[in-house]
């Protein structure tokens, strides 16, 4: 699965000269928590909510009503963004993608096209829908979690046991002590009977 199939396309953008409190207003109207900034088509720099509610109080905690008018109509995105810029590409895996995220700490990555122009932005919640999807949570049926041998056949072996129900998603939850974790979910033909029969043909089921 690709970036591009997950991440919100034509992404909402500043520019760096937008003034904070323009950039904070779009942000709370629009619901989002982030947002790039762009110059000349060019990404150069994202700014989160966070960072320009942060940057506005300690710029104007010591100043009058009036003054703090003045300095927030001055100050501007451009002065408060992140750069360089952490994001992706829409050919890439979602799983690198989610990686760098989790890596670096980050809710969110813009994402470039091949041209590399802004193309969309690949947030958290997005990583998590496509999570569930590939685990087939949309889907129902059951969900199993078998302890198999981590040596080859396993799999194979355990799959002909699951019959006659459709296997739609399979995920690896790591090895130790010589077995590995799978997590298995079946739908149709006797679907609420699998971990039944998975455990009559020896296997562990969680």
């Amino acid at each position: 699965m690709l970036v591009r199939d997950w991440m919100t396309p034509d992404p909402l953008t500043v520019l760096p000269s937008t003034p904070v409190m323009d950039a904070l207003n779009l942000l709370k109207a629009r619901g989002f928590r982030r947002l790039p900034v762009v110059e000349d088509g060019q990404l150069i720099g994202i700014t989160t909510r966070k960072d320009l509610k942060d940057a506005v109080p300690s710029q104007a905690s010591t100043l009058s009503i009036w003054e703090i008018h003045a300095l927030l109509s001055k100050l501007t995105v451009g002065e408060m963004m992140a750069r360089p810029v952490l994001s992706a590409r829409q050919d890439e895996y979602m799983e690198d993608a989610a990686l760098r995220m989790r890596r670096h700490g980050v809710g969110g990555l813009p994402v470039l096209g091949s041209d590399g122009q802004l193309c969309g932005i690949l947030t958290v919640g997005d990583v998590l829908e496509a999570f569930t999807h590939i685990l087939g949570q949309d889907e129902g049926g059951q969900r199993l979690h078998l302890r198999l041998p981590d040596v080859p056949g396993s799999l194979e072996r355990a799959a002909r046991a699951a019959q006659p129900s459709n296997i739609i998603s399979l995920a690896t939850s790591g090895a130790e002590g010589g077995e590995r974790g799978f997590v298995m979910r079946v739908v149709g033909e006797g679907a609420a009977q699998a971990r039944q029969r998975l455990r009559a043909a020896g296997f562990e089921v969680e």
